[in-house]
């Protein structure tokens, strides 16, 4: 068990170019302040799940049946079962990397926590799989206060994984 917690962490967050247009969303206060007291891991499922990067941008839709479907914008191509096969896949490979807790970029039709009209499917995937993880998008970390709280839950779950591993230290 590894003696500091282990964050998930959309890969984009930490300054990897995997973003659709071949950027990427660089939080300083995860990679500068946080990352000092934690081991990051790293998944960005677009990349993973083989859309490559740059790509066409995606949204999620609400289809005429009522289901939620991940399209591209341009071309109209339904990526849903991709996506949400490999999120499963992944989300299961990710319960043997003891995580204790998880960021996710918001705005995104993979990661967002809060995005309309339904999460986005790896978010969807990673919460129904791990219900009492702590997960925050970087929108709400950008809050101190529910940064604080997230940086407790985060090492409150980690001491109850492994004893004597001290208080959090981020602040």
């Amino acid at each position: 068990m590894p003696a500091r917690p282990r964050i998930g962490v959309s890969s984009c967050l930490l300054g990897e170019r995997v973003r659709y247009d071949g950027g990427h969303k660089r939080d300083a206060w995860l990679v500068m302040v946080l990352g000092q007291d934690v081991e990051w891991v790293q998944v960005c499922p677009e990349v993973e799940a083989g859309f490559g990067t740059p790509r066409e941008p995606m949204d999620l839709v609400l289809t005429a049946g009522g289901s939620i479907a991940l399209m591209t914008k341009h071309t109209r191509r339904d990526l849903t079962a991709t996506l949400r096969d490999f999120s499963v896949r992944r989300v299961e490979d990710l319960a043997n990397e003891h995580l204790s807790g998880y960021v996710l970029k918001a705005d995104s039709p993979s990661c967002g926590l809060q995005e309309r009209p339904s999460r986005g499917l790896f978010a969807e995937a990673l919460v129904a799989r791990f219900p009492g993880l702590p997960v925050e998008d970087d929108r709400t970390l950008a809050n101190p206060a529910r940064r604080r709280q997230f940086v407790d839950r985060v090492f409150a779950y980690h001491q109850r994984r492994v004893p004597g591993t001290g208080p959090a230290t981020t602040r």
